[in-house]
């Protein structure tokens, strides 16, 4: 897949959409791959630890709303 924009789009952007966005950039390097909440909050620390066990860094990836 390449030249694709992909969003992942949830009311608070903290777990779910976090993690989608995290695995899709793994898969689809060269695809341009964003996740939104409405109402963002701070990144669930559980998913931070899940994603981390498959290697898959989400804290650095940026907040949009």
């Amino acid at each position: 897949m390449k030249n694709k924009n992909i969003l992942f789009m949830c009311v608070a952007n903290s777990a779910r959409s976090q993690m989608a966005e995290g695995i899709a950039k793994k898969l689809y390097p060269n695809c341009i791959i964003q996740s939104a909440g409405s109402v963002p909050k701070e990144v669930n620390p559980n998913a931070i630890e899940v994603m981390g066990e498959i290697d898959i860094d989400i804290l650095s990836l940026i907040h949009i709303s």
